[in-house]
């Protein structure tokens, strides 16, 4: 199947973020799951509530039924490298964060375990999945930069595949023993926490993107090897409401929780682990029952052959120079060391559609004029910060 030149456009960021994260009532499915054998008892198990037995629990997730994939059962180059005996802890360490890059089929799976309020009632459980590239930006030893790439082709009702829709997705950056990170402080703004010399030793600082290059969250944790498991475990750190959250409830304010990312034979994990909390100002917790509920999340990562990423290949090549001139600016807005608020939406337009439109006119010229792009990208992200 012929790629897409320059697929990404506004509209085609809004089809592919509401078939994934909107809100309608039937999960994502693929054509395996379409398949499943009626067992007597199922095969699908989650921690549910299982005496509530009306329909108040319905998964919700995205709508539309994806190609079928084929998974590789294979154990990769990557976790052999990592069981490699005789490498320095470090080594091992970067090993396992360059074990997530590849092409995979990854799975969302969110549901509520625990209620702290007198009225709590679980919200119906989220589940959905899509097929990602995770392509290494940048190596420099310390410093590992992995951007992943959404490429969903979607099956009609008369059973036809469509062309793929490509979306640039989440980015994750890994620096070993950071001084310092972009902490999330709730009411849209983000402020610093510094690590003394000691709390970092040993360290990897991760921080998370939204698809826009904007800041997500960021913490500190520490690889863990033992035998054939490569496991790291974040601290406890505040995130922003999730689109698969803000687009479905508005009754809290801070995800707070923890990460663990495990590498598999055949792909990883990211395992969350999140209390749902309500603020009273940036930074401070509601004065009377803060916490709602608790929430567990899985995201499977399986590694796939035989898929066809190569446009996700292109746009990525397409648009490489101009994403990285967006990082830039937004270090730039880091590196002040100020507390700001940023909002997602300036006037009547998204951060995100606005860049993405950006980076697709950046696609289409004949040559890119860096120096102007990254003047007009400072210039639109102005519209977007306020600092304090």
């Amino acid at each position: 199947m012929a790629p897409i030149a320059h697929p990404v456009t506004a509209l085609t960021v809004v089809l592919v973020l509401t078939s994934l994260f909107g809100m309608p009532v039937r999960a994502q499915q693929s054509q395996e799951q379409q398949n499943q054998p009626a067992c007597a008892h199922g095969t699908q198990l989650t921690f549910s509530w299982q005496f509530i037995n009306d329909c108040r629990l319905e998964i919700r997730g995205g709508t539309s039924l994806g190609a079928g994939l084929t998974l590789d059962t294979e154990p990769s180059a990557a976790w052999h490298a990592l069981q490699e005996a005789g490498i320095s802890a470090f080594e091992r360490d970067r090993r396992a964060i360059l074990a997530m890059a590849g092409g995979y089929r990854v799975s969302f799976d969110f549901l509520e375990t625990a209620g702290y309020t007198p009225d709590f009632e679980p919200a119906p459980p989220y589940r959905s999945w899509g097929s990602e590239y995770v392509y290494v930006v940048e190596d420099r030893g310390d410093f590992i930069s992995l951007q992943h790439i959404m490429v969903m082709q979607y099956v009609g009702p008369d059973g036809v595949v469509s062309e793929p829709l490509v979306q640039k997705h989440w980015r994750q950056d890994w620096q070993y023993e950071e001084d310092s990170i972009l902490v999330f402080q709730g009411k849209d703004q983000f402020g610093h926490s510094q690590f003394s010399a000691g709390e970092r030793q040993g360290h990897w600082a991760q921080s998370v993107y939204q698809v826009d290059d904007s800041p997500r969250y960021a913490a500190i944790g520490q690889w863990q090897h033992m035998g054939n498991v490569s496991s790291w475990l974040s601290d406890t750190t505040w995130r922003p409401l999730p689109r698969r959250e803000s687009s479905y409830r508005q009754d809290y304010d801070v995800l707070v929780g923890s990460n663990r990312h495990t590498i598999t034979p055949t792909g990883w994990v990211q395992e969350e682990e999140n209390l749902k909390l309500v603020l009273r100002e940036p930074g401070v917790p509601a004065d009377n029952m803060p916490y709602l509920s608790k929430e567990i999340g899985v995201a499977r990562y399986e590694r796939v052959r035989d898929f066809d990423f190569s446009a996700g290949d292109q746009y990525w090549q397409d648009t490489l120079a101009f994403w990285q001139d967006v990082r830039t600016a937004w270090q730039e807005i880091i590196a002040r060391n100020r507390p700001f608020v940023f909002n997602e939406n300036a006037g009547d337009v998204p951060l995100f559609m606005a860049m993405f439109m950006m980076a697709d006119e950046a696609a289409q010229a004949d040559v890119y004029d860096s120096a102007q792009s990254l003047a007009a990208i400072r210039s639109e992200l102005a519209k977007y910060i306020e600092f304090r």
